[in-house]
């Protein structure tokens, strides 16, 4: 067994995340490529692991499970210490750069955090290691998009610093028993979601939970302009291949619908207000019958959604979703057993231990599908894979630029209280996105 010391009582929440898998055939011969739990030890040393998986996540027991399969085949020990969200985010930077970096690290993927670590040298190019093992192979190209990136640690680079074995998206959750009350379906075109918005107002319900204090409202707002965009808009405003414009077609169209929203009922008056959490469980309670959000919410509905019939979809007719890899394995530049992080990794993406995550709420990215055998992971693995066949994974709209997600949060909160104008509100957005993302322009 692992020896566990815990330097904090409990890990943060999700940041960005939680998950799903694509689920494809190449992915299921690579994985089993891999070597087996049979092994014989030949090894031996320590591998430190640092991690803020609670131990209860869908990869807390994942990973649990790929350090007794690793402790049995190398005859090396695991020194995992359990350390917070923020633990690591604020002490990263100092830490790798000490002889007291571990071998392997979770580590939040995106420009301000895995991409500054690669850019200042402190985690290691992998790019050896993950063509040896074929761990390409199993990633979907925009999964690996936050994996990979350049010199100046811009994500979408041609250098490996990281591998993810968990994805995750934004969809639409539908209370199945309040549509059936109302005589409605769940819709499958976006004329169709605009009629069920209407249905619901009519009969007197505000359809949509929302949360205009943290990040629901800034991820619909997103949503809504990606209904109308292309993969270049996103790489243009993610990987700054173009300039944004703020005022176009697909900004302006998610500003004026966000707005229209609360005009027509569709979202609470009071949204501004509203908190995340205060959202999620308003359809928990079914007093709200829609909520558009991410897949770090499946595993709690599951749990406290008892009381009523509930699927999730993709957003209707959008080729393009919010969602990304899961954070990432990295390797520091310190580290001084690399090959057994290499190694450890390599395990997590076995089709066992991705079967551990797909089967407790989360969204693994090498499972077999056979292994999957609960029936509401399989219904979000189906979403999530639909997404990856048709490349529509496209970030957070908060990524391009460090304190962007306080400029959104605050921006909309003014737009939806009516104390500006659609206009306004983009120019604002683009001055601030302007001003974030210059150095990498």
């Amino acid at each position: 067994m692992a020896r566990i010391t815990h330097s904090t009582t409990r890990p943060a929440a999700r940041r960005g995340a939680a998950a799903l898998a694509v689920l494809t055939v190449g992915a299921l011969g690579l994985a089993a490529c891999s070597g087996t739990a049979e092994e014989t030890p030949t090894e031996g040393g320590t591998l430190k692991l640092w991690h803020y998986e609670g131990a209860d996540s869908a990869m807390g027991k994942a990973w649990a499970e790929a350090i007794d399969v690793f402790e049995e085949e190398t005859g090396a020990t695991v020194e995992f210490e359990e350390k917070s969200f923020e633990q690591i985010q604020s002490t990263a930077s100092q830490v790798l750069d000490t002889d007291a970096a571990p071998d392997l690290m979770e580590f939040n993927k995106g420009n301000a955090t895995a991409g500054f670590l690669a850019s200042t040298g402190l985690i290691t190019d992998i790019s050896d290691a993950v063509e040896e093992y074929g761990w390409a192979d199993k990633l979907a190209p925009s999964l690996q998009t936050t994996a990979k990136y350049s010199d100046d640690g811009v994500m979408g680079g041609d250098t490996w610093y990281g591998v993810p074995n968990y994805g995750e998206f934004v969809g639409v959750y539908y209370n199945l028993d309040a549509f059936a009350e109302a005589g409605l379906e769940v819709p499958t075109t976006y004329a169709e979601f605009v009629d069920v918005l209407d249905a619901f107002v009519a009969k007197g319900i505000t359809p949509l939970a929302e949360a205009g204090a943290e990040y629901p409202l800034g991820q619909l707002w997103y949503q809504l302009a990606l209904s109308q965009a292309d993969r270049q808009f996103v790489n243009d405003y993610q990987l700054y291949e173009n300039p944004v414009d703020w005022q176009g077609s697909e900004i302006t169209y998610a500003t004026e619908t966000l707005s229209d929203y609360v005009d027509k009922g569709y979202i609470a008056s009071d949204v501004s207000s509203v908190k995340a959490e205060d959202a999620g469980v308003s359809f928990i309670n079914g007093s709200a019958p829609i909520f558009v959000s991410g897949s770090w919410w499946y595993g709690r509905f599951v749990a406290e959604a008892t009381g009523f019939d509930w699927t999730m979809t993709a957003f209707p007719e959008a080729t393009l979703s919010l969602g990304s890899s899961g954070n990432l394995w990295v390797v520091p530049e310190n580290a001084a057993n690399k090959e057994l992080a290499y190694e450890f990794i390599d395990i997590t993406m076995r089709p066992e231990i991705q079967a551990i995550i797909g089967n407790n709420g989360g969204v693994p990215v090498a499972a077999d599908p056979a292994d999957i055998t609960d029936e509401k992971s399989q219904e979000l693995i189906t979403v999530f894979n639909g997404i990856l066949d048709a490349d529509g994974l496209s970030f957070y709209p908060d990524w391009p630029a460090p304190g962007f997600y306080d400029v959104i949060v605050q921006q909309l909160q003014g737009l939806v209280t009516g104390s500006q104008d659609v206009a306004t509100t983009n120019a604002n957005l683009g001055a601030q996105y302007d001003e974030g993302t210059a150095d990498f322009r």
